[in-house]
């Protein structure tokens, strides 16, 4: 996989993250706020996919560039360790304005959104894996 690919996919994963924030912002929770399951999961949403979607840049970086599975996994579980600590500290001590009200289903839907993307990059890795054999 060369530069211009692993760009291309960090491009759409950003894209992806900017327009389901924005659907769910203008479509979902304006219809399923006011519900008590739905409405934390519509209002934490954005958190949950914003872990997600940052988490997993460096998965095309790393295939990229082949870099070894145990360097690669470090780098993953960094980066998604490090995003879950800045959306939480932003949570609870706005600095970049996302935040505007405290609510511990976002920090919780930060972390889902974290721990989704090691799960995501350890089920590619072991099926990229299988393959070779």
């Amino acid at each position: 996989m060369n530069k211009r690919k692993y760009m291309a996919i960090n491009l759409i994963l950003f894209a992806f993250l900017y327009l389901s924030v924005s659907f769910n912002k203008e479509y979902i929770r304006p219809i399923y706020g006011s519900t008590p399951f739905w409405g934390i999961v519509s209002g934490s949403y954005s958190n949950f996919i914003a872990a997600y979607i940052i988490s997993l840049f460096p998965i095309a970086a790393i295939l990229a560039k082949g870099i070894n599975l145990n360097k690669g996994r470090l780098i993953v579980y960094s980066i998604a360790i490090l995003v879950f600590v800045i959306l939480t500290i932003e949570e609870l001590k706005p600095f970049f304005g996302a935040s505007e009200v405290y609510d511990i289903h976002d920090i919780i839907a930060n972390g889902l959104g974290s721990l989704f993307a090691i799960f995501t990059f350890e089920i590619f890795i072991s099926r990229k894996l299988r393959l070779k054999e």
